[in-house]
């Protein structure tokens, strides 16, 4: 009886122990977990010990979702133990009130993918994030309220705010560290400092983020490290954090985190492996052995550090922004960033001169480092023009047109992204016609301006234009959906425009046009698709899709980028892969105009970022 009573009892025992363990490996499961900021051994406390974080940037809205699996996967290896990403409010929730969560944009599959990878998470949602993004992640539908005051306690803007975290951050609570998931730490805003400095803006964020997330959750702003941006940039519930490049002096920048953090870890939540694109302008890279260098110092203060990027990845579609530095900067569809990952995913010399880095501070996982996704060059691809795109109006605007005295701009007309005036050299053009003939103007938005004074610009025609001292008026004003109607394949494919196509070495600017091509890959070869790049030759600006998906803009004529990321997973195997190019200027006459014009895109194995530019 005693022996059968003992079973009994070691069984009950047993099954409580698997019932617990079953429990812990809930994704969603509290083992008691914790995280945070232990102020009087100046670091973080991860379950109790002291902790310190080594990781890396990379953004989901850049990466393909079949990738996401690979790149962490290499950023574990490298040695980092955390990934940070940003939460661009606009890639979810473009129109108000209509939020995307699947597919690419897929939140809660990239953080569960982070967290099967083994890494942590530190979390950037904004709601601005800048990142070079456009409009740095706020929609562009906030500024068709006249008077609206972005990144401020302005009413309106906090009511679209609330209304956006009230979505996003339930959505994030379950992912927490302390909940079971990978979420260490959370970004209130992001370097508001060199913004603005309205503080009841930065507790009204305070109180949504610990109302929807807990009062237990590390929240923390990140700043440039100045008097002036750390003042304005933080409150006492947030942990102030710094950034900076290897071009900053490491002692005078973490002396400036103490004036504001006298106690608690040392933090820099933005230190460029690289830095950013313009077009026009030379590819920018960094030294790897002073990025190197520079790690080595912090890593051996005790600093946690972030390492941005980590993978720059891509700006399909329209996402690319803009900067303003006495001029507009808009940044090229390349977010390569010379970062330590390629654009592509492929480990880089720099990445391995960090590994060796981290290696004197920390383990690194035992085992090879995932190898580069494999690369085929494709070839040319022969492209025939459709019609011009005036005479698809009724295709790409099925709506009509909205009829206006005054031109409207983009956002009054619910766009959110879609001869030649300059806003910074060119802002008059000689025109020829007669009297009762219509002018025909397509504006371009080249991206939203992403940081400084200047966000919230508006895009468009934002005041009448002059015709020989005349204002011009009764508009009729097209919204231009193209990319449903690629995606949807309702372009025509069987006809040539009927307006001749000019050559841009003869009559220079031509009409924006569609081009359409198509290719196979080789069938012998069971391993493909596999990436590619697009080159323009020969073309000067515009975009290109393919198999309905925007890959971005391509503008070789400024460079530097000459070609456009192309990953696998849009590539098909049995069927043909349909390109469509719409150029706005003109694309060079390949071979003698009287034999008929050749146009091409070609598909490269190899990238190329640093090419000529104006």
């Amino acid at each position: 009886m005693a022996a059968a009573a003992a079973a009994q009892v070691q069984g009950r025992v047993l099954h409580r122990l698997l019932l617990l363990l079953l429990l812990c490996l809930s994704p969603k499961a509290s083992c008691a977990q914790s995280f945070g900021i232990d102020r009087a051994r100046d670091c973080f406390v991860k379950d109790g010990e002291p902790f310190r974080y080594i990781a890396g940037s990379l953004h989901y809205s850049r990466v393909p979702r079949v990738y996401w699996k690979d790149r962490l996967l290499k950023m574990y290896t490298t040695g980092l133990n955390a990934v940070q990403t940003y939460v661009p409010w606009n890639y979810h929730e473009s129109k108000p009130g209509v939020f995307e969560f699947s597919g690419e944009k897929d939140l809660e599959e990239f953080i569960r993918t982070v967290n099967e990878t083994g890494l942590l998470l530190i979390l950037r949602p904004g709601p601005y994030i800048c990142a070079e993004w456009d409009m740095g992640g706020l929609p562009a539908w906030l500024i068709q309220k006249r008077g609206i005051v972005l990144r401020s306690s302005d009413k309106e803007y906090l009511k679209a705010v609330d209304s956006w975290m009230s979505v996003l951050l339930p959505k994030v609570k379950p992912w927490l560290y302390q909940n079971g998931g990978p979420i260490i730490t959370i970004q209130v805003e992001n370097e508001y400092g060199s913004f603005g400095c309205d503080m009841e803006y930065m507790r009204h964020l305070t109180e949504v983020f610990r109302s929807k997330l807990g009062r237990d959750v590390v929240l923390f702003t990140t700043d440039e490290p100045s008097l002036h941006s750390q003042s304005c940039g933080s409150l006492q519930d947030l942990y102030s954090t710094i950034d900076f490049g290897i071009e900053t002096n490491i002692t005078q920048a973490f002396e400036m985190q103490r004036k504001f953090e006298p106690n608690g870890p040392l933090v820099n939540s933005e230190f460029y492996t690289g830095w950013l694109d313009y077009w026009g302008y030379a590819h920018s890279t960094r030294d790897s052995s002073l990025v190197a260098s520079a790690l080595d110092q912090m890593l051996s203060l005790g600093a946690s550090v972030n390492m941005y990027m980590f993978e720059g990845g891509t700006n399909f579609g329209y996402w690319s922004g803009g900067d303003f530095n006495v001029s507009f900067l808009p940044v090229p569809t390349s977010y390569d960033y010379d970062a330590p990952l390629s654009e592509a995913g492929d480990p880089t010399e720099k990445l391995y001169i960090i590994r060796d880095v981290i290696r004197k501070y920390a383990d690194i996982p035992a085992g090879p480092m995932p190898p580069p996704t494999p690369k085929y060059a494709y070839g040319y691809v022969h492209m025939t023009p459709y019609k011009n795109l005036t005479e698809l109006l009724d295709i790409l605007a099925p709506y009509g047109p909205v009829k206006s005295k005054h031109p409207l701009s983009f956002e009054e007309m619910n766009q959110v992204v879609q001869g030649v005036l300059d806003r910074d050299r060119r802002r008059s053009v000689s025109i020829e016609g007669n009297v009762g003939e219509w002018l025909d103007v397509l504006v371009e938005n080249m991206g939203r301006i992403s940081f400084g004074k200047h966000l919230g610009e508006r895009k468009g025609l934002l005041s009448g234009l002059i015709l020989d001292g005349e204002v011009l008026t009764d508009w009729m004003i097209y919204s231009l959906d193209i990319d449903s109607v690629i995606a949807e394949g309702l372009l025509p494919s069987s006809f040539h425009s009927s307006v001749k196509m000019k050559r841009l070495d003869q009559a220079g600017i031509a009409a924006p046009t569609f081009y359409h091509g198509s290719f196979s890959i080789p069938p012998d070869i069971p391993s493909f698709p596999w990436d590619t790049f697009l080159k323009m030759y020969g073309w000067t600006k515009g975009q290109v899709w393919l198999n309905g998906f925007n890959l971005g803009r391509y503008w070789p004529r400024q460079g530097p980028q000459m070609t456009l990321y192309v990953p696998a997973s849009l590539i098909s195997a049995s069927l043909p892969n349909n390109v469509t190019v719409l150029e706005l200027e003109g694309v060079s006459c390949l071979g003698h105009e009287s034999a008929g014009c050749s146009y091409l895109v070609q598909f490269l194995d190899r990238p190329i970022l640093n090419g000529t530019f104006r």
